[in-house]
């Protein structure tokens, strides 16, 4: 009896956590911190070789969850170090989001398929450098209908 229990419970377990669940990258007490004085997103222009971030997903206001995908794209045959992104809610002061998002990154990105955030616009950054040791950033805003 207590070996049929046992195994309900496991079985249990094991079923509930196979849902996926989303992922929380701001919360509403972040949200609520000012925004730094200053701050804008930047577009980087030219020819460099440092690697480059770009934004794949969200392309415009939605609600959440979102998907948040990233591209990294490297030259001159480097690659890009995953241990090196650092992703940075830029706010007074500002929130690391790098341990909340690394599970999701890998040399070719980011791909979180259910970031959780309040309704609101976030300014981030994101850092990362190449094998070669050249650094690359890129500021951009999420922007978060309400539901």
């Amino acid at each position: 009896m207590m070996r049929k229990t046992l195994l309900g419970l496991v079985a249990a377990g094991l079923l509930s956590s196979g849902a996926a669940q989303a992922t929380q990258l701001i919360t509403e007490d972040e949200a609520k911190l000012p925004p730094p004085k200053g701050a804008i997103t930047t577009d980087r222009r030219g020819i460099l070789r440092g690697p480059k971030v770009e934004v794949v997903s969200p392309s415009d206001s939605v609600s959440s969850p979102l998907r948040l995908q990233l591209k990294f794209e490297s030259f001159g045959g480097a690659k890009i170090d995953p241990d090196s992104v650092k992703v940075i809610f830029l706010r007074s002061p500002n929130v690391d989001l790098t341990a909340r998002v690394k599970p999701f990154i890998q040399a070719d990105g980011i791909n979180m398929q259910d970031a959780e955030l309040p309704p609101g616009e976030y300014m981030v950054r994101v850092d990362i450098k190449d094998s070669d040791g050249r650094p690359g950033t890129a500021s951009f805003v999420l922007k978060v209908a309400p539901k």
